[in-house]
């Protein structure tokens, strides 16, 4: 079966070096030859084979040697860069059940930055996730913490190494759990109750709670 071709003239002067790729689409489309520049952004890319396949630009999902192409990372533009003969397969993800707002992106599932977060933030998060391969669990515990967090957590390290010269190892640890546990307690607002009725006033209860006198009070009244 010959592959039907597909050729895209240039608009301008601006492409020099053109390359011939195969396009392979899932599903019952035949493979068709495609003439792209050799450098182009993906999400050009991504327009200009929904356009020839008439197909829904925000369902299409471009694999190439087995790596998914994303349209953007931190704000900037992502290209890739084709040699003549490479396949591209695209696939094209069903649209999602009227009422229902379904995205299976598997990068939706990731840990990922604010919009809000600061440009330098987003490269180092870019850095360390692409270039260091570090799991979404450690990118978590870096980037949720604060810059007074971090500042404390060096100078505990910093003054470990001397707590273990002067012997005071388990107690430097057993205060650094003390100082968590204290520096974690919240604070009640006027009017709050605690959870515990010895801290509130007249041993205030919180609604609901079931103890003896409860159980008690509703089997004399015949709720029981």
């Amino acid at each position: 079966m010959e592959m039907e071709e597909i050729v895209e003239e240039e608009t301008s002067g601006k492409h020099e070096n053109m390359v011939e790729i195969t396009v392979k689409t899932i599903g019952p489309a035949r493979p068709s030859r495609l003439h792209v520049p050799s450098s182009i952004k993906v999400l050009d890319l991504r327009k200009l084979i929904a356009r020839k396949n008439h197909l829904p630009v925000e369902n299409l999902k471009l694999i190439l040697q087995g790596k998914v192409l994303h349209d953007r990372a931190d704000e900037d533009d992502i290209y890739v860069r084709f040699n003549d003969g490479d396949s591209l397969i695209v696939a094209v993800k069903p649209k999602a059940p009227v009422g229902l707002d379904i995205d299976d992106d598997d990068d939706d599932l990731k840990f990922q930055l604010p919009q809000s977060t600061s440009q330098w933030k987003k490269k180092l998060y870019s850095f360390l996730r692409n270039r260091m391969k570090l799991p979404d669990i450690v990118l978590m515990a870096i980037f949720s913490l604060g810059l007074k967090a971090w500042a404390l957590i060096i100078l505990w390290f910093t003054l470990a190494p001397i707590a273990h010269k002067l012997d005071l190892g388990p107690l430097y640890i057993l205060g650094t759990g003390f100082c968590l546990i204290f520096l974690n307690l919240g604070r009640r607002q006027p009017g709050d109750v605690s959870a515990y009725s010895i801290f509130n006033e007249d041993f205030r209860e919180l609604p609901g709670t079931l103890n003896a006198d409860a159980i008690d009070r509703d089997i004399r009244t015949g709720q029981f």
